[in-house]
């Protein structure tokens, strides 16, 4: 029976998560993995916790899974909202409840924390995605999602 631990990630953390959202941004159309980029953008949620946080699942003291909450607010429902981002769990430990485990952790945190909602995308076409976070209370929204690159001056 292999050790579980799930906490959020620390700056010993970062370079394992680059490498998995290096995974996880191969298997997505919009995304070109770039690991000084998604260590950046780790280092800026890890160093900065009221942005959100990272949590990961360390499995025999490596991880092997994560999944990262943005933090923002909801004026609509005049509370903390958050986004989830990133979530990925490596391949070779899929399909086993590690992903399962992350997002009831990830929802604990939005529960207990007093935010009144967790939003998230997927890929139209992931279908397996879709089901799991289904299953797990997540339901369609109406709204569709648009994107304006913004070009640093």
């Amino acid at each position: 029976m292999p050790n579980i631990e799930l906490r959020t990630a620390g700056s010993r953390d970062i370079v394992r998560c680059a490498e998995l959202l290096g995974e996880l941004f191969s298997q997505e159309h919009e995304f070109i993995p770039d690991p000084q980029a998604q260590k950046r953008g780790l280092e800026l949620v890890v160093d900065h916790p009221e942005t959100g946080r990272v949590f990961v699942c360390v499995i025999d003291g490596k991880v092997e899974g994560m999944v990262m909450l943005l933090f923002t607010v909801s004026t609509f429902l005049g509370r903390k909202v958050a986004l989830l981002e990133d979530m990925i769990v490596d391949p070779s430990w899929r399909a086993r409840g590690i992903g399962t485990l992350l997002l009831r952790h990830a929802v604990s945190f939005a529960e207990s924390e007093g935010f009144g909602r967790i939003t998230l995308l997927t890929d139209r076409d992931n279908s397996a995605a879709q089901e799991f976070y289904q299953r797990a209370g997540f339901l369609f929204s109406s709204m569709r999602v648009m994107r304006k690159p913004v070009e640093v001056l």
